[in-house]
């Protein structure tokens, strides 16, 4: 069986978009492109019949677009995903500028799905979506005027990771590379330590969840840095249980009254 072709396992993720007719623009720029696997997040108006107008033509691309309730069920599944933004960040991920970082996601687009991530026309991406994401894309442009219409973007990127394909090889002739690197942990199972984290250090008193800071943005940020394989997940996970385990014999009242707190996550 040919693996997918890259491009296939690219997720264009629209987050809280506000006009339908940037959402059918966003179809007409990916289709152009090849790319033709679209999420969004909470939109204001969709489906719509502005939409279908600005799409012209890409309506195969918009009528499989998938309504998710949250960025979570959007990046479910995926690998890494790139949070596309203008505005410098406290704690930021890695940048790239948009060259580069197509590079990087079609480089992982060889195996598993990957996912690019617009926020809202107003405000773009938050603090919480960006840190759900493993690295931040920046695209150059006028620092006197930075501002990009959300379609234009997509059609900037969706370009740019076309253009990418003869870095990683003839168009149709991708092949699994041959390495020591082990399967890279997904979404979900990262989701899934973050919380087992929080949970733990709740449990043992390292984290106060009246007044959480900023710990878990820092853990998300060395967990996005890390590009953490699957095994090396199911270690802390099992590190994190024998703690919880040790906890229950040394501490049995305290460790019940608490196994069930969540720090609030902070921006």
């Amino acid at each position: 069986m040919n693996p997918p072709h890259p491009l296939d396992n690219v997720r264009v993720v629209l987050s809280h978009t506000s006009h339908p007719g940037n959402i059918g623009a966003a179809a007409r720029a990916m289709k152009t492109m090849g790319l033709a696997s679209l999420y969004l997040v909470n939109p204001k108006f969709f489906p719509d019949k502005e939409a279908e107008r600005r799409a012209a033509g890409a309506w195969d691309v918009l009528n499989k677009a998938r309504v998710c309730a949250d960025l979570d069920e959007a990046l479910s599944g995926t690998i890494l995903a790139a949070a596309v933004t203008a505005r410098p960040r406290d704690l930021s991920h890695e940048v790239f500028d948009a060259r580069r970082g197509a590079m990087e996601l079609l480089e992982q687009a060889r195996q598993n799905p990957v996912a690019l991530v617009f926020g809202t026309e107003m405000s773009g991406l938050t603090t919480l979506e960006v840190s759900k994401c493993q690295i931040v894309v920046h695209i150059p442009a006028n620092p006197a005027y930075s501002s990009l219409n959300l379609a234009s973007a997509v059609q900037l990127m969706s370009y740019e990771l076309r253009m990418a394909m003869p870095e990683a090889g003839e168009a149709g002739a991708f092949s699994p590379r041959v390495g020591t690197a082990g399967v890279a942990a997904g979404f979900d199972e990262i989701e899934l330590l973050c919380h087992h984290l929080e949970r733990v250090a709740v449990s043992s008193g390292f984290l106060d969840p009246r007044e959480p800071k900023r710990l878990m943005q820092r853990i998300r940020r060395l967990f996005a840095r890390a590009r953490l394989e699957k095994e090396e997940v199911n270690i802390l996970r099992g590190i994190l249980g024998a703690c919880e385990k040790r906890m229950r014999l040394d501490h049995p009242v305290k460790a019940i009254s608490s196994s069930g707190a969540t720090a609030p996550e902070s921006e």
